[in-house]
């Protein structure tokens, strides 16, 4: 991902791709001790998260998202797509979901709020591309 550091209005640095890479690690970990790792250094503790197949709240809530997603996806791996963008504490970012064979069946675009210490506080995410059904 594409390094976008920002100076906010208190000269705090914001680094928009760092917490796009942390979040992608979340929802690429697959082990429960590891996705819950994970999940607490992308996310504040009441985050919450929303898009058109969920809303969710909260480390457990958002674990359960993640497991739910690699049950549903076994063997695939979510992957950036193009650059992160982002000012003061909000970023974008594409990503796509690959299969094993290299396919990327899934992708969409997420908005984010990032808290003072660059962890995810709000999730909005849209859902670009999906398998029929």
């Amino acid at each position: 991902m594409s390094q976008n550091v920002q100076q906010g209005a208190a000269e705090r640095t914001v680094d928009h791709a760092a917490a796009a890479e942390r979040y992608l690690v979340a929802w690429n970990a697959t082990e429960e001790g590891a996705r819950a790792k994970a999940v607490a250094a992308a996310f504040t503790e009441g985050a919450t998260y929303t898009d058109p197949l969920a809303e969710v709240a909260g480390h457990d809530g958002l674990a359960a998202a993640i497991a739910g997603a690699h049950e549903q996806f076994p063997g695939f791996v979510f992957r950036p797509l193009g650059v992160v963008d982002g000012h003061h504490d909000i970023a974008r970012f594409g990503w796509e979901l690959v299969a094993p064979d290299g396919s990327a069946p899934v992708a969409g675009f997420d908005v984010v709020r990032l808290a003072e210490d660059g962890r995810i506080r709000s999730v909005l995410g849209f859902l670009d591309r999906v398998p029929a059904r």
